[in-house]
């Protein structure tokens, strides 16, 4: 349409153009910047999302992981405490025998002899297997692997919580607790075990 004057009349469109152009900028350069932008932000968006993905999935590989190593290595304790109980026995058997002498008959040294080959084979086994006997006696009370039955007056030069004997020793699976020492403890001296106020071991 003639604008006065005789020149052309412009719309809104080519006023948007003019301004482009006055910019420098060809025509549409500022959508595609726009669009350019808007594509960088969603890529942005979606790199932090799978950033988040596969740390959650790293967390659980690992999570997975130990649980199936524990699951592997304490499935077989309730086997393993059994399988203490037969060491156990072998022992009580072995310190059932007299104390060996000088002229004890040839059979008995053969035998203790024999008894004590099995013990120490017995016990590198379940070593291997992560099964550890720990002895009690003569050391201070450890409630994560003494269980106190029974105590006693500490004996001269003997300090209170020590182990006085151990009826059974201490077994750890892998490094846990599988089954407690039974230990008789050293309380206070002079008959002032079990008195208010006393450092005593508990069961």
């Amino acid at each position: 349409m003639p604008a006065p004057g005789g020149g052309t009349a412009r719309g809104p469109g080519d006023a948007a153009t003019a301004r482009t152009e006055e910019a420098g900028q060809p025509p549409g350069a500022a959508s595609m910047a726009d669009r350019i932008a808007a594509l960088e932000a969603e890529n942005a968006a979606l790199k932090d999302r799978w950033l988040r993905a596969e740390a959650e999935l790293q967390n659980l590989r690992a999570r997975t992981r130990r649980e199936v190593e524990d699951a592997r290595n304490y499935a077989i304790q309730k086997f393993a405490r059994e399988v203490v109980e037969a060491a156990e026995n072998l022992r009580r058997g072995l310190e059932s025998l007299p104390p060996p002498t000088e002229h004890e008959p040839e059979l008995l040294r053969t035998l203790r002899g024999g008894f004590e080959e099995v013990e120490r084979s017995f016990l590198a086994m379940l070593e291997r297997n992560g099964v550890v006997r720990v002895e009690a006696q003569g050391r201070p009370f450890d409630p994560e692997l003494h269980q106190a039955m029974a105590e006693q007056p500490a004996p001269e030069g003997v300090e209170p919580g020590t182990v006085l004997q151990a009826w059974t020793p201490a077994w750890t699976l892998h490094g846990r607790l599988l089954k407690p020492a039974m230990v008789v403890v050293a309380g206070s001296r002079g008959g002032d075990a079990g008195k208010p106020g006393g450092d005593s071991p508990r069961a």
